[in-house]
């Protein structure tokens, strides 16, 4: 890919990070979805649940709009919000540094908040903020990056880092064996490595490789942004003078990514996605690019959390379920996007 969908993709970054513009973004209830429409993976209202009740304020913090799929995060937890007649949605701006988005949480639960939706920059400083926000009796949504403890929250709701790692290694592995190379060399180019996420990924990925009889080759980490994921893919192409396959955790990154690897001029191998941004999905849909498949690891995942902070706080059980109270954990599928299946999914990338 070349740099000019970079330099287009930074643009819409820049315009997302606007959400964020003052200390705290209070957005208006309403009964109908946010403007603006595009990929917001709003969920669909339905059912009983979603009748208006009892009227609640949902605070919500996540990091800075900087990434792709972060700036999906925040607009989709709008979006959800502006669903309901009864929510009152206050945010912070968002934040990358762990100090910062403390301060702006502490402050945000200052007026008494029904419940607190947070996407922590880093999981592991943030936990002894939320336990304190729960022992107030604010129940705390832990979104994607978890916390060190379950006493930190009240439900935690994010994508299977772990099947993602799986299903990029059964892609691989399966596009081996058809192919009939027996000792294939598969590259990864991972996120952040101190973070649990990545490390889940790379582990399914691991286990998926040596069930088929392969491992994983030349590895490097980033850190989800397309300059890191450049910078690291172009180190590993100089130290890896042939490849057969390569797995990249995130797509946003992947722009880096696919520029290195255009850059070096390589083409002998395949390469897997990961997140499934709608970029990825068409580059996927076009087949002239080394990039063959993406797992997913959907945004809509604050559409859900927010709905989850209402029921929580209307004390309201999910409607599908037996059990009367929202369960603790939530984990959401990861599926793999190919060629054959990429128009079923170009409407959900971010």
């Amino acid at each position: 890919m070349s740099r000019v969908p970079s330099l287009a993709r930074r643009r819409f970054l820049l315009g997302a990070s606007a959400l964020g513009a003052g200390t705290l973004v209070v957005g208006c209830t309403s009964n109908e979805p946010a403007g603006g429409g595009g990929n917001s993976n709003q969920v669909a209202a339905g059912g009983e649940n979603d009748q208006p009740g009892k009227e609640v304020t949902i605070a919500f913090s996540a990091p800075a709009a900087d990434h792709g799929w972060i700036a999906a995060i925040t607009k989709n937890a709008q979006a959800q919000a502006d669903a309901f007649e009864d929510v009152t949605f206050k945010a912070t701006e968002g934040t990358n540094d762990v100090n910062q988005q403390i301060a702006q949480v502490e402050t945000l639960v200052q007026d008494g908040p029904d419940v607190l939706v947070i996407l922590p920059f880093d999981g592991k400083a943030l936990t002894s903020t939320a336990q304190e926000i729960m022992d107030q009796d604010i129940p705390v949504i832990n979104l994607d990056r978890v916390f060190d403890t379950p006493l930190a929250y009240r439900t935690w709701i994010g994508g299977d880092n772990y099947r993602m790692g799986v299903n990029a290694g059964n892609y691989i592995a399966e596009q081996m064996k058809a192919k009939g190379v027996a000792n294939p060399i598969i590259g990864e180019v991972a996120g952040i490595d101190s973070l649990p996420l990545t490390q889940e990924r790379s582990q399914g990925f691991k286990d998926a490789l040596s069930k088929a009889g392969f491992k994983v080759g030349p590895r490097v980490s980033a850190q989800f942004t397309a300059e890191s994921g450049e910078q690291q893919t172009a180190n590993l192409l100089q130290g890896a003078t042939k490849l057969d396959a390569l797995w990249n955790h995130d797509d946003d990154q992947g722009i880096g990514v696919l520029a290195a690897i255009t850059q070096a001029n390589r083409s002998e191998f395949l390469m897997v996605g990961g997140a499934g941004s709608k970029a990825a999905i068409e580059a996927i849909q076009a087949d002239n690019s080394v990039l063959k498949a993406t797992v997913t690891y959907s945004p809509s995942m604050a559409s859900s959390a927010i709905s989850l902070a209402r029921l929580i706080a209307q004390n309201k059980g999910m409607s599908d379920l037996v059990e009367l109270q929202v369960p603790k954990e939530i984990i959401l599928a990861s599926e793999t996007i190919t060629k054959e299946n990429a128009s079923n999914y170009v409407k959900l990338g971010f």
